[in-house]
């Protein structure tokens, strides 16, 4: 029987892969609307470490959940949901396809699969885990995880103290692993037919030239002066999740002092490569990803091979 939904493309890949180029270019052949999945490019103010498309690469191609929120306001896997969700209804009413771009590779999970039924917070463990941290260090975290939830340990690097946290809170809340709710997670079919991209360089040396080079690029732009500008402002502080971003957790702790502007530029291209050695793990685990090598005779065609085989 033919699969009478809706088609939605998802185009993820690692930081500096060209993503941008590459979803404008597919906007302006095929038709198709943009969808951000970046959890930097959903705030205001946070244009040049979330390498936030131009104004004039907005015109050309206009991108759904940029700038939909204040640095102040936290937003979560489960509000991007409910909004992408919006999005790629509205999108597919109106008879075109929704393409879904970006590099938060928990957002397209969540995406696809649901948002699992996890408790809040709670203080007094989050506490105790912090205090664990500081006597002990991140690793002990780490090795607590790799006992009572292995597979979330292998996802979760052991330099991530927030998630590291969250896994750890979840297990003394609940008494049951974080992978073992998610299991529990009741599979949905999703309304939409997908195809999955991945765009990724073929050379790990070029990835790491290009992320160096684009963090130079954004000190030369003025990140320095656009985290100072939030810096400054009373309902903004380095605990928010904005300010946890790449990028803008170096920018802060060099304005705090903490040290000087070569090893802003070192940790910064640092976290950068980090994060996308984090992506490519994600994405190695993807089911039915097509890879595509952004380093190709022509990605681009490539892309509209997969998307006419497809059929949107």
């Amino acid at each position: 029987m033919p699969d009478s939904r809706p088609s939605a493309i998802l185009l993820m890949g690692p930081t500096a892969a060209g993503k941008t180029d590459l979803a404008i270019e597919l906007h302006e052949r095929l038709g198709c609307e943009l969808i951000s999945v970046d959890s930097a490019m959903v705030y205001r103010d946070m244009d040049i470490g979330s390498a936030k498309p131009s104004p004039q690469e907005l015109a050309r191609a206009p991108h759904r959940l940029i700038d939909i929120r204040d640095p102040s306001e936290p937003y979560s896997a489960a509000d991007f949901r409910e909004d992408a969700l919006g999005e790629m209804r509205r999108v597919s009413d109106a008879g075109k396809v929704p393409l879904l771009v970006g590099g938060t590779m928990m957002y397209f999970k969540h995406l696809l699969e649901g948002v699992a039924n996890l408790p809040s917070a709670d203080a007094a463990v989050r506490a105790e885990l912090k205090h664990k941290m500081a006597r002990h260090g991140l690793k002990a975290l780490h090795e607590e995880l790799s006992r009572i939830d292995p597979r979330s340990a292998t996802r979760i690097h052991p330099n991530d103290p927030q998630r590291l946290m969250r896994a750890l809170e979840v297990y003394r809340l609940t008494g049951r692993s974080l992978s073992e709710l998610w299991d529990e997670q009741r599979r949905e079919t999703f309304p939409w037919r997908t195809l999955s991209i991945g765009l990724a360089p073929s050379d790990r040396g070029t990835l790491h030239a290009s992320i160096a080079q684009r963090f130079k690029m954004m000190l030369d732009a003025g990140l320095v002066d656009e985290v100072a500008a939030l810096m400054n402002r009373d309902d903004v502080d380095a605990s928010l999740p904005a300010m946890k971003s790449v990028g803008y957790r170096q920018v802060w702790a060099f304005l705090e002092g903490e040290y000087g502007q070569g090893e802003l530029e070192r940790r910064g291209i640092i976290s950068t490569r980090q994060l996308a050695k984090r992506q490519l793990t994600w994405m190695r685990s993807w089911p039915g990803l097509n890879w595509v090598d952004s380093l190709g005779l022509d990605p681009l065609s490539e892309v509209l091979k997969l998307v006419r085989e497809f059929g949107t």
